[in-house]
């Protein structure tokens, strides 16, 4: 009998929680057609709010407890991009930006005030939940050409080596031999997948998602992209050759990448 209550407390009673997605567009059809193709995942992901301007996305109730937020670049009342810096640091929501807009002056901007990925409405829509799975894993979905303009903009594109503050050089000094070591190799295999460096380092990927855990919080970046520019610009590894044509970048038939 003990036994068999033993079993019975140790049986997990919850069902792992769904990806929560709040739904931002101006157009009503979007929103319900987004709204179909977001819940017919369940229990994987689940629509927890839709707003169609600013306003309301800002004063709704469900934004505080969102995953991830579908947003369009441009609401009915304002340009989101103006919000989206607020909704990612005060929210503390992970955006992807869903847009018919094709200007990259525009992708790029919302990049930098902190979507973490981009999908152009005229993509397929496994490329949508896609990059909301990829996203809130912590990874960013972004366009080759996108990223590679974000890469080219960064200090460390410089030729000149950069002075380094008392500041990031004890930062830098917190690594370990082996923490420095997971640096090289995520710049090495710019843009493979995790089980790719964790391969190469021979390590289990859940062990490399620890080490990069630590590394973050000791360089004070945010991800993969931000570690990449800040190796590159402080001499913590040498950028790699182009990876153009060796495929790592590369989702099938398409030029989004993936880069936790």
């Amino acid at each position: 009998m003990q036994a068999s209550t033993a079993v019975q407390q140790d049986a997990p009673i919850d069902r792992v929680r769904p990806i929560r997605v709040f739904l931002a567009d101006d157009h009503a059809v979007t929103l319900w057609g987004l709204e179909q193709l977001v819940n017919s995942m369940a229990p994987r992901m689940a629509v927890v709010g839709t707003a169609g301007s600013c306003a309301d996305l800002l004063a709704h109730p469900a934004i505080g407890e969102t995953d991830v937020l579908l947003l369009d670049l441009g609401l009915s009342d304002r340009n989101s991009i103006e919000y989206l810096q607020r909704l990612v640091e005060n929210a503390g929501v992970k955006v992807v930006l869903l847009t018919g807009d094709l200007d990259p002056a525009h992708h790029r901007e919302a990049v930098l005030r902190g979507a973490r990925g981009v999908v152009l409405k005229s993509q397929p829509t496994e490329h949508i939940l896609e990059a909301i799975e990829r996203v809130h894993q912590g990874e960013t979905w972004l366009n080759r050409t996108l990223m590679s303009s974000l890469l080219e903009t960064l200090p460390g594109a410089a030729p000149s080596k950069p002075r380094r503050s008392d500041d990031v050089a004890g930062r830098i000094q917190s690594l370990t031999p082996k923490e420095r070591e997971v640096v090289r190799t995520v710049v090495a295999h710019r843009g493979a997948k995790s089980l790719v460096v964790a391969d190469a380092l021979r390590m289990s990927e859940n062990t490399l998602r620890n080490h990069l855990t630590v590394i973050y919080s000791k360089l004070r970046v945010k991800g993969k992209v931000d570690l990449y520019a800040f190796a590159i610009e402080h001499g913590l590894a040498q950028p790699p050759k182009s990876a153009q044509g060796q495929g790592a970048w590369a989702w099938p038939d398409s030029d989004w990448v993936e880069i936790e």
